[in-house]
């Protein structure tokens, strides 16, 4: 496998690690889908998580503007999903830094930990293992932008939309692959519960 893994090569790491299941599942916002993914089941494995990482690092490396910048760029992620994807990814560009931000739910916005704020003016690459709704990463974004920062770019292993995934406008937009499941918005028009299929309530 090349070191810049093809759409096909993800997928396959997804489904042999079992970070990606068909079936039928419940999310925690009534939709209900045909696939399950959750990346942090492929980035346990050492090479898998180099592979996608360092992937992902070649995606932002190749392009003539992000380039220059990587010796002052900071890989900022959401807890605790992005994590190992961003210091993957710092470590593969060699870039100035790597942090994080939290929250307790949805509710709250986003803080960082004491001493580690973003400064005015500080170049940041947002990564995160996948896009689906978005919701985490435009919160993010927008606490990060609070404090004067300047976010050039999102980057994740994989987009997952789904029909009310957040449009970050002209935000330059960077993933190693893209999964269309189909979604229902809730039980009663789902074709997978009029056909019976057992249902797997998820909760992230």
């Amino acid at each position: 496998m090349n070191m810049l893994p093809s759409q096909d090569d993800v997928i396959r790491i997804l489904r042999e690690t079992g970070a990606l299941r068909q079936g039928h599942f419940e999310y925690p916002n009534g939709l209900h889908s045909n696939e399950y993914l959750q990346v942090p089941l492929a980035m346990r494995h050492f090479q898998h998580s180099k592979t996608l990482s360092v992937g992902l690092s070649r995606l932002l490396r190749a392009n003539s503007e992000i380039r220059p910048i990587i010796p002052q760029l900071s890989i900022v992620s959401p807890a605790t999903g992005g994590l190992p994807v961003a210091f993957g990814v710092c470590e593969a560009l060699r870039a100035k830094k790597v942090y994080w931000a939290e929250r307790e739910n949805k509710s709250e916005p986003y803080r960082f930990r004491p001493f580690i704020e973003p400064e005015p003016g500080e170049q940041i690459m947002l990564v995160d293992d996948i896009l689906q709704s978005g919701v985490n990463l435009a919160d993010l974004r927008k606490t990060l932008e609070g404090f004067g920062a300047l976010v050039i770019g999102l980057a994740v292993i994989v987009h997952q939309p789904t029909p009310q995934t957040v449009d970050f406008g002209s935000l330059p937009f960077y993933s190693l692959a893209k999964l269309d499941a189909r979604y229902f918005a809730d039980a009663e028009g789902c074709s997978l519960c009029a056909n019976g299929h057992p249902l797997t309530k998820v909760w992230i």
